[in-house]
C-alpha cells in the first residue's frame, strides 16, 4: 500500500554514473581507499569492481574530493575501447587527462621554438599543455612505453614544486583496456609496465581502476606481478538495512509526502536485490505512478509486478538478445542453480544439465559457451577457476522469461 497526500517531484534517479540522493553503504570502501592515500611511495594501487548496477561509476565520484583534499592532484576519464585499440591511442589518454592538471604550471620556454598559445612577445615561461607534453613525447627515443615514462617523469618535475602528494589516475570502464597480440598492441602492458617504473623511482602517481570483475584477471594475464601492485575492493550488493536507507532517506531529504509503507519498502528490497541502480529504477516507477495518480484525484496503486516487467525491458532485454537459443539453455540451467546468483563452476552445470534438460552440456561444450558467453558479457571467470553471472540478477530475469514462456528475445 501507498499514501500520498500532494504532488511532489520525484527524489530518484536511476541512470548511468548519476549520483544517488542518498549513497547509501561503502564505508569499507572509502576507508580502503583513503588509507592508500596516506602512501609516500606508492606500491598499491586501488581497483573497484562489481558488477553492473552496484554504484562503482558513482562511488568513485565521490573518491575524487577525498582525495584532493588530501593534497592529491586528481586525472581522470573513461576508458573507451578506442582507447584500448593501440599503445599510442592509450597515451593519448594519458597524456589528454595529464593535460588537465599541468596546464596550471608554468614551465620556461624551450630555445628556439615557437611559444604556444602566446602573441610575438616571448615570454621566459609558458603553461605545460597538452601540446607540450606531446612534444615531450614525440621526442623521446624508444617505445611507446619509453616516451610515456619520460613524459610523467618530466610533468612529476614540474608538478611536485607546488607541494601536493601526488597525481591519481582514475580510469573508469577500465575492463575495455586489453592488450591485442594479434596486432601486435599492448596497451594494458604498456599501463602496467609504466606506472610500475615510475613508481620504483618514487614518483607518486597512483592508478585507480574501475571497472567489471574481468578487469582484475585481465591484468595479471597480461603481467604476473600486476597481482602485486593493486589493492582491489569488489563492490557487492548493499545490505538489508542498507537498501532500506538507500530507499528512505531520499524521501526524507526531500520532504516527500509520499510515504512507503513497511510492506512496500521490503518488497522494493528483495525485488532489488540490494543493487543501488534497481532501488532507483522500482522507486522511480513508483513515485512516477504516484505523482500521476495524485494528479487524476485517485488513490495510487502499485503493481510491482508491472515495474519488475519494465526493468526487464530497460535493462535486461539488450543483453538477453545476445545469447543464440542453445546458449539461452545453458544459461537457464545455471539460473537453476541454487547458487546462480553467486559462483558455480562447469561441472555444477553439466549435473544440472543432465537433471533438467533433454539434451545436457558436456564439460567440454560448456566450458567452450562460457567463453564465448564471456566475451559478450554475460558471465565472467574469477581468478579461482569459478564462474558468475557478469549481469545481476540475471538468473531472476531468465526464471521470469521461462515462467512467462518466452525463452526467447523479450516481447514488450
Amino acid at each position: 500500500m501507498l499514501m500520498a497526500t500532494s504532488i511532489l517531484k520525484n527524489p530518484f534517479k536511476p541512470g548511468a554514473g548519476h549520483m544517488p540522493p542518498y549513497l547509501a553503504g561503502r564505508e569499507n570502501e572509502r576507508k580502503s581507499f583513503e588509507k592508500l592515500l596516506l602512501q609516500t611511495t606508492v606500491t598499491d594501487n586501488f581497483i573497484l569492481t562489481g558488477l553492473r548496477g552496484v554504484g562503482k561509476t558513482v562511488l568513485l565520484d565521490t573518491f575524487k574530493p577525498i582525495a584532493m583534499k588530501q593534497k592529491w592532484l586528481w586525472a581522470g576519464a573513461d576508458l573507451s575501447e578506442s582507447a584500448s585499440l593501440t599503445e599510442e591511442r592509450f597515451a593519448v589518454r594519458v597524456l589528454t587527462d595529464l593535460s588537465v592538471i599541468t596546464s596550471s604550471f608554468q614551465v620556461p620556454v624551450i630555445e628556439g621554438r615557437k611559444p604556444i598559445g602566446f602573441g610575438s612577445k616571448s615570454p621566459s615561461a609558458q603553461p605545460l599543455t597538452y601540446e607540450r607534453l606531446v612534444d615531450v613525447y614525440q621526442t623521446t627515443a624508444g617505445l611507446s612505453a619509453d616516451r610515456l615514462k619520460a613524459v610523467l617523469e618530466y610533468a612529476w618535475s614540474v608538478i611536485e614544486q607546488s607541494g601536493v602528494k601526488g597525481v591519481i589516475f582514475a580510469f573508469d570502464e577500465a575492463q575495455n583496456l586489453t592488450d591485442h597480440s594479434d596486432k601486435s598492441e599492448f596497451p594494458m602492458s604498456v599501463m602496467l609496465d609504466v606506472f610500475q617504473s615510475i613508481q620504483r623511482k618514487g614518483i607518486p602517481f597512483m592508478l585507480a581502476l574501475v571497472g567489471l570483475p574481468t578487469l582484475f584477471p585481465r591484468l595479471v594475464e597480461a603481467r604476473t606481478y600486476a597481482e602485486r601492485m593493486f589493492h582491489v575492493e569488489f563492490l557487492s550488493r548493499l545490505t538489508e538495512d542498507e537498501s532500506r536507507d538507500a530507499i528512505l532517506h531520499p524521501i526524507k531529504k526531500a520532504d516527500c509526502p509520499v510515504k512507503l509503507t513497511e510492506d512496500l519498502i521490503q518488497t522494493i528490497v528483495e525485488t532489488s536485490g540490494g543493487y543501488p541502480y534497481f532501488i532507483q529504477f522500482i522507486c522511480r516507477e513508483i513515485f512516477d505512478a504516484a505523482i500521476q495518480k495524485i494528479g487524476d484525484g485517485k488513490p495510487p496503486v502499485v503493481l510491482v509486478g508491472e515495474i519488475t516487467r519494465k526493468l526487464d525491458a530497460d535493462f535486461f532485454a539488450g543483453r538477453w538478445a545476445r545469447a543464440t537459443d542453445r546458449q539461452r539453455e545453458l544459461l537457464e540451467v545455471i539460473a537453476r542453480l541454487a547458487n546462480a546468483d553467486d559462483e558455480f563452476t562447469v561441472q555444477e552445470i553439466v549435473e544440472k544439465s543432465a537433471e533438467t534438460i533433454e539434451k545436457p552440456f558436456s564439460a567440454s561444450h560448456v566450458n567452450q559457451m562460457l567463453a564465448t558467453l564471456s566475451n559478450v558479457g554475460l558471465v565472467y571467470k574469477n581468478r579461482h577457476g569459478k564462474y558468475s553471472f557478469a549481469v545481476p540478477l540475471l538468473g531472476r530475469f531468465i526464471l521470469r522469461q521461462r515462467e512467462s514462456g518466452s525463452l526467447g528475445p523479450l516481447s514488450i
